[in-house]
């Protein structure tokens, strides 16, 4: 799909693996609808070219369901197939987390059959998997285990509380909480510290307190606004936000 692309360190090898697992992350979360549509079982029936599917997470963090590579063996590592076929025979949300399990283990797959082919030493084998085990998988992403984690130590609420004081203007008693943005610049280092391991649940990076995030009044999750497509200003005229997986679940049948 993209075998031309061929990262040759530690870091390049680093910045393919975000890449492809930001991509992956969306499908799964922010275009879940999008993804679902396209793994109908029916539909891939009746196109008989596309039998076994596969989902792919591109280096551009674009993802991508398409037919296996024909070549044999392929230039790169391949997803797991036939993920269309799992889809109606499931609970989404555990058909979901299957795909996330696959998706680690074909992105680990994929860094690693770089770092084989370009003579990645122990040391470098080492770094990058440690780079990597920094971010969550894209499982604890989809299934919510990163954001138990951070409740744990009562980082979310302390958040949205925190930052809705020093950010919100005009909103409601119902809508504090739930928003954030940019704080007073004297607080701005206690709040990274407080709150650095709250992740976005579309792309799964790290909270940031120069960027707008917004909580999800369904399943808690926290987002960067720019992830959902919600402005502050948008926000401001929203009563109860439902994250795109969230109203997905409620327009589905």
């Amino acid at each position: 799909m993209d075998a031309a692309y061929n990262p040759r360190t530690v870091e390049e090898v680093f910045r393919d693996y975000k890449g492809r697992r930001s991509g992956m992350i969306k499908a799964l979360t922010t275009d879940v609808e999008d993804f679902f549509q396209q793994c109908d079982p029916v539909i891939c029936l009746y196109l008989s070219e596309k039998e076994n599917l596969c989902l792919y997470g591109f280096p551009s963090e674009q993802w991508e369901v398409n037919l296996p590579a024909e070549e044999v063996p392929p230039e790169l590592p391949e997803p797991a197939l036939g993920i269309n076929f799992a889809r109606d025979g499931m609970q989404e949300n555990d058909w979901l987390a299957l795909v996330a399990v696959h998706s680690d283990a074909w992105l680990l797959s994929v860094a690693y059959y770089f770092g084989a082919r370009f003579g990645f030493d122990k040391a470098d084998r080492k770094r990058l998997f440690n780079m990597i085990n920094d971010l969550p998988t894209i499982f604890e992403v989809v299934s919510g285990n990163a954001k138990k984690q951070t409740k744990e130590k009562s980082l979310v609420r302390n958040h949205g509380s925190n930052k809705s004081k020093s950010n919100t203007k005009g909103r409601g008693s119902e809508s504090q909480g739930k928003y954030g943005g940019k704080g007073d610049e004297e607080g701005l280092e206690e709040e990274d510290e407080e709150h650095g391991d709250t992740l976005c649940g579309a792309c799964g990076e790290n909270y940031a307190s120069d960027e707008f995030w917004i909580c999800c009044d369904i399943c808690e999750r926290w987002f960067h606004g720019k992830c959902v497509k919600i402005t502050p200003a948008k926000a401001e005229h929203i009563k109860q936000y439902k994250c795109p997986s969230c109203s997905s679940k409620r327009a589905r049948p």
